[in-house]
């Protein structure tokens, strides 16, 4: 596969953008420091759909992490793949452990690691290895039995499996010595088993696969998982760890509704947010104009623009943080911003969160120009695919 494909590249742009509203919205948002903004008591329509709109990144990262995977198989192969995989993911667990987390906290403190969102790719790449030697007929009834069957396991503790269950399942501290600990905020299960799916969609993207059967497909799942989160949600008896609760105000039980479980996804958590991106997916291939190539940009380089968007939120957050009369230092991180109970009152309302948003994506944009173009007139250096 010589040409890229710039309906997944989008996709890819799109969700990275939204992703960066969620890491301003922590930095910057007055009401992060008081609540979750999932918390329906407390919060309102647009801090949660500001949260809920982010909720997509994660699960697209994962997915087409997985496509990307197999279009390098059809360049070097499935045994070189497998290798690619084993190196891409050791790789990334590395960049979560030293350069994202130093890049959340601007210290590295090793008596707290947390395993976000890179760590997770990494960790789904080192499964994907061994997954893509397995069948396509048992792998692909297989992804489906853990991710719609996962939630059986929602009230189990672990057992005898101990923290290797809280690895697999449960969100939360895993302790390595008596004074460090493991913060897993994206244990595996199912996120290992959503990554090969993400695989096998690659093959509707072979050369000579029939476009409009292509639309079809994306278009029918896609909609099949969006008639299916809200059958099984109205349902209320499976499918999320927290069921929805009616409430007097009917815009909190809409709410409700849609407040799923993302640590770990839950069924409902994919189903709706995996079912509208494939629309996406679908519709995007007929899209275009100047605001559709940006995303395609963003899309090309979304691991160079995830590592700097993080130093850049939070290089600002320092510089608000001094103008607005609070100790800069605040921002120099043992564990997470959110714990920092002396920046309560410190920040800003939504509306300036969204402008803070555009300014950092705008910003950013000559800076991802320019690497897409020196990556691509410096093919030669190895290391710039690990960027």
């Amino acid at each position: 596969m010589k040409t890229r494909i710039q309906s997944i590249d989008f996709l890819k742009g799109f969700v990275i953008v939204l992703m960066a509203l969620d890491h301003v919205r922590v930095y910057f948002h007055k009401d992060y420091f008081y609540f979750d903004p999932t918390d329906i008591d407390q919060t309102n329509f647009w801090i949660f759909f500001t949260r809920f709109i982010t909720h997509f990144c994660a699960p697209v990262f994962v997915f087409l992490a997985g496509t990307s995977a197999f279009f390098v198989e059809q360049k070097i192969g499935k045994n070189a793949v497998s290798k690619w995989l084993l190196k891409r993911g050791l790789w990334l667990i590395f960049v979560e452990i030293i350069i994202i987390s130093f890049g959340w906290r601007f210290q590295f403190n090793f008596n707290a690691i947390v395993f976000q969102v890179i760590w997770l790719l990494g960790a789904s790449m080192l499964f994907l290895a061994l997954f893509i030697h397995f069948p396509k007929k048992l792998m692909i009834p297989l992804c489906l039995l853990v991710i719609f069957g996962h939630n059986v396991f929602d009230g189990f503790t672990g057992g005898q499996l101990g923290d290797f269950w809280n690895l697999l399942h449960i969100r939360g501290p895993i302790p390595l010595t008596e004074s460090s600990n493991i913060i897993n905020a994206y244990p595996l299960i199912p996120w290992i088993f959503v990554m090969p799916l993400g695989y096998y969609l690659g093959d509707l993207y072979k050369s000579g696969f029939d476009t409009a059967k292509r639309h079809r497909l994306l278009l029918g799942i896609g909609f099949s998982a969006i008639v299916l989160f809200f059958v099984l949600r109205f349902a209320n008896v499976y499918g999320d760890l927290v069921p929805w609760t009616t409430y007097e105000d009917f815009s909190k039980t809409v709410l409700s509704f849609f407040n799923v479980t993302k640590y770990p996804p839950s069924l409902l958590f994919l189903l709706i947010t995996l079912g509208p991106s494939l629309i996406v997916l679908s519709l995007a291939e007929k899209l275009k104009g100047k605001l559709f190539d940006v995303m395609v940009l963003f899309g090309k380089v979304p691991m160079f623009f995830y590592i700097i968007h993080i130093y850049w939120i939070h290089l600002l957050a320092v510089l608000a943080v001094y103008l607005t009369g609070y100790d800069p230092k605040l921002m120099i991180i043992d564990v997470w911003i959110g714990f920092v109970t002396e920046l309560q009152g410190y920040g800003f309302s939504l509306s300036v969160v969204y402008l803070i948003w555009l300014f950092v994506v705008v910003s950013l944009y000559p800076v991802c120009k320019w690497y897409w173009n020196f990556k691509k007139n410096n093919r030669q250096y190895g290391w710039l695919s690990y960027l």
